[in-house]
């Protein structure tokens, strides 16, 4: 036994050779599999998750930034692109693996069947108990009306033209408030939740409280005809009679700016949800696109001949696509990347139609005494036609004067003289949510902290971009020529025509002898007061009035035009340079030649 215990417990000596890294690093996996056999048999069945892998290559998406001179920076940018570039990734996998059944729209068992003959009636038949009873009428006396989902889809917000309001929770019946204002209301909309509405009244923007309690009166917004909520710009945008656009920031009650459209009066207003951009319909039949930092419209497109009654844009392509209508009855289509002209177009029965997008890509054109729907991927294509229709539901109450599809749901909400319908559309509801963005079963305190986060995470709105890609990207490196590896925008417009192709041989004689002409000058110039060349070009940009905006914005615009006049100007000026130096050469020699006076014709000769 004794000699066990010493045997354990006896000490090795050191080895004499070092252990290389590799013999270590071979003698460290025999010990952990032969001494762990819980991993050593698990191993074979898993696997390190992918995020965590760092032998794996980049994706082929990852962006280099080798233009970076700095070290440290450089290799913190492509640090952060990779990353990026595998979360992207790790995304569109499990979207792949996880998010495989489509969105439950109708399928027919042959071709002569027609999904647009499926009546409502059926539909609620064939669905769950719970879904059967989002379908419902509302008959009420204060049309039309118009109506507004929260963003996750559980609170609708409801005004009358002749001042009936109400917010409710439409899913449980639950009446949050209920106001009748006696004055006109033409717009509804729920600021960060529920708990705050603003409305378009006759004639200032007021905000009203859960329970119905007036909070504010914004009295700059003068007759409001539309509202629009930004949610990560905590901004409230109006359009109305008066022809501006304004935005209210409702974190800080200030007004951030107002642009004068100069298109008289508007009652036709959207969002893009993915970069915060509002569209505005005006009465010539052009639609605008407006960003807080632009004083004029980012985008001017001539959609329709007359008036527009209706503009939507599609959440479920990342704002990629537009479907405006008009006074003319046509509904058009757009791909806002490319406004060269519409996808699709179509003559709506009924003359003018509202218009309005689901978060499945599903778009309802409410015209006439009907509401029709139409899914894609047939919208988004280009034909001359209009799209197949997927679904038609008749309403004898006319005029239909909005549609707006719940979030997360499948329901469709119809705004009209006597009231609102809900009727139910298959597929057109977004079945998978982000619980951090929109939640529709959020509690009390899941919505406070929500708020909270809001405010502290709330983007500026100078950030509005019609890319929102562009914060936050590296600028793209500069053009350098081959030789003095000058950037290209500091090259003189010689050098620049050059470099482009497009200067004139003409003119470059001329140009040439120009240029020579101004060296000898400056040599000459500098010989006699004692300063280099680039001392004198430090001197002559520090000169007043060189660097005016306008002389600037003048010179670009001169650049490239060829004028008579403007050469012969050039060809005397170099002639008076010529001169010029003719004379100063015939001084340093000596041989001055007498100046005559303008009397010497008068005098005598002998």
């Amino acid at each position: 036994m004794e000699a066990l215990i010493s045997k354990a417990d006896a000490i090795r000596p050191v080895q004499k050779k070092r252990r290389t890294s590799e013999k270590r690093r071979d003698e460290h996996k025999s010990e952990n599999s032969s001494s762990d056999p819980t991993s050593h048999s698990v191993a074979h069945h898993t696997s390190i998750p992918r995020s965590l892998r760092p032998s794996d290559p980049p994706p082929k998406s990852t962006k280099k930034y080798g233009h970076v001179a700095d070290k440290k920076l450089r290799a913190q940018l492509n640090s952060q692109s990779e990353h990026t570039a595998r979360s992207k990734a790790l995304i569109r996998e499990v979207q792949d693996e996880l998010l495989l059944e489509d969105a439950g729209r109708i399928v027919v068992e042959s071709d002569l069947e027609k999904t647009w003959r499926v009546g409502q009636s059926e539909v609620v038949a064939n669905v769950g108990v719970e879904a059967a009873k989002s379908r419902k009428e509302w008959s009420l006396e204060g049309g039309p009306y118009r109506s507004r989902y929260t963003r996750n889809g559980r609170h609708l917000a409801i005004a009358g033209k002749k001042g009936h309001v109400a917010t409710f929770d439409w899913q449980t019946g639950t009446l949050h408030s209920e106001l009748q204002l006696m004055e006109t209301c033409r717009d509804i909309t729920f600021l960060q939740d529920q708990s705050h509405f603003a409305v378009a009244q006759k004639k200032y923007v007021f905000i009203y409280d859960q329970n119905g309690v007036e909070l504010h009166r914004l009295s700059s917004h003068i007759e409001p005809t539309r509202l629009e909520f930004l949610p990560y710009h905590w901004l409230l945008a109006s359009t109305g009679n008066t022809g501006f656009l304004k935005y209210q920031d409702t974190s800080t009650g200030q007004l951030v700016v107002e642009h004068r459209t100069k298109l008289g009066a508007c009652n036709v207003m959207c969002q893009n949800t993915h970069n915060a951009v509002i569209h505005l319909g005006h009465q010539n039949g052009t639609v605008t696109l407006w960003t807080p930092n632009l004083s004029i419209p980012a985008v001017t497109l001539l959609a329709h001949l007359g008036p527009l009654t209706s503009v939507a844009m599609d959440p479920s392509s990342g704002g990629r696509y537009m479907a405006t209508s008009g006074v003319d009855g046509k509904v058009k289509v757009w791909d806002c990347r490319n406004w060269s002209g519409a996808l699709r177009e179509w003559t709506a029965r009924g003359g003018s139609a509202e218009v309005d997008w689901s978060q499945r890509g599903f778009l309802a054109v409410a015209t006439g005494g009907s509401v029709n729907v139409f899914s894609p991927p047939t919208i988004h294509t280009s034909h001359a036609q209009a799209p197949p229709l997927y679904l038609t539901h008749p309403i004898p109450s006319k005029p239909l004067t909005s549609v707006r599809f719940a979030p997360f749901q499948d329901v469709l909400t119809i705004g009209h003289t006597r009231g609102l319908s809900s009727i139910l559309v298959p597929g057109s509801g977004e079945p998978n949510f982000d619980s951090m963005e929109s939640d529709p079963f959020e509690n009390k305190r899941m919505r406070r902290e929500r708020e909270v986060k809001g405010l502290l995470d709330k983007i500026q709105p100078d950030m509005i971009t019609l890319d929102p890609e562009f914060i936050g990207k590296m600028a793209e490196p500069s053009k350098l020529t081959e030789g003095d590896q000058t950037p290209f925008s500091k090259l003189p417009r010689l050098e620049r025509l050059k470099a482009q192709g497009k200067a004139d041989e003409t003119e470059l004689g001329s140009e040439d002898a120009a240029v020579e002409v101004d060296d000898e000058d400056e040599e000459a110039d500098g010989a006699g007061s004692g300063k280099t060349k680039t001392e004198k070009v430090k001197d002559k940009m520090k000169m007043r009035g060189r660097g005016k905006t306008m002389k600037r914005f003048l010179r670009k615009k001169r650049k490239n035009v060829i004028d008579p006049a403007s050469v012969a100007i050039r060809a005397k000026i170099e002639k008076q340079k010529a001169d010029r130096i003719k004379e100063q050469k015939i001084k340093e020699q000596g041989n001055l030649p007498e100046k005559k006076s303008a009397l010497d014709r008068f005098r005598r000769t002998k």
